[in-house]
């Protein structure tokens, strides 16, 4: 790698980090069909960590986030609150951080049960400007930094708020963490393909609620890992 902050180590490929994000994604299809209204956030959580030793992980390295209504503002770093419950006309967020085959996978998607439209818009949202930033780091090789500008610039145009708090980070082989690279907003030359994840956390305006969408950023993806969630079939689309 041309750059220190994006060193991997000696069992690291990029195939072997495809197959993780893969993985990682059909792990939050299941988790999302899972998650019925009346379920308490705690109950959420812990359904999440099942369905994952289930499929065959090897650890995970983040925890694992499944956030309810007004939670959706939260960030990474706050707890959950394991007695709030989804309701019938409800929003939720997903952020599973597994390991596969030595290779980490990240990934977070935002659904809506019932038929707030405003909800609707916040989840649609936030996976368009994913794309949107996505799509500029493929087409112009903009660097990190450049990136979260784009990003907060569009959120802005969209009519919702950027939490530019929440800025990405790297990943590869497990653990990533002993490179201490830094986040993606802070990195000042363009990112590599299947090193960095691209985090969106977006709120709405006025109400107590927003919506959260992460994928790894891959050239020759355009439509990135998970473009919809279509509650009339229960499928992800994608």
């Amino acid at each position: 790698m041309s750059h220190p902050q994006e060193r991997v180590g000696e069992r690291f490929s990029l195939a072997a980090m495809q197959q993780a994000r893969e993985n990682t994604w059909e792990a939050v299809r299941r988790i999302a069909q899972a998650v019925q209204p009346g379920m308490r956030e705690g109950d959420a959580c812990a359904q999440a960590t099942a369905i994952l030793k289930g499929m065959g992980m090897d650890r995970i390295w983040h925890q694992t986030l499944v956030r309810f209504g007004e939670s959706t503002l939260k960030t990474f770093q706050r707890r959950i609150d394991p007695d709030r419950v989804l309701g019938a006309d409800d929003i939720f967020f997903i952020d599973i951080g597994p390991v596969w085959n030595g290779h980490e996978g990240d990934a977070g998607a935002t659904f809506v049960v019932g038929d707030d439209a405003e909800m609707r818009a916040c989840a649609d949202a936030a996976r368009t400007l994913w794309h949107r930033v996505a799509q500029c780091w493929r087409a112009q090789g903009l660097a990190g930094t450049a990136l979260y500008a784009y990003a907060a610039e569009q959120a802005q145009a969209m009519g919702w708020r950027l939490n530019v708090d929440i800025k990405g980070h790297r990943v590869c082989d497990f653990p990533h963490a002993i490179y201490r690279a830094g986040d993606l907003g802070d990195f000042g030359a363009c990112p590599q393909t299947g090193l960095w994840i691209l985090e969106i956390q977006i709120a709405h305006p006025t109400r107590p609620f927003g919506a959260f969408y992460e994928d790894l950023l891959v050239e020759g993806d355009p439509e990135g890992g998970v473009v919809a969630f279509d509650e009339a079939t229960g499928r992800l689309r994608g």
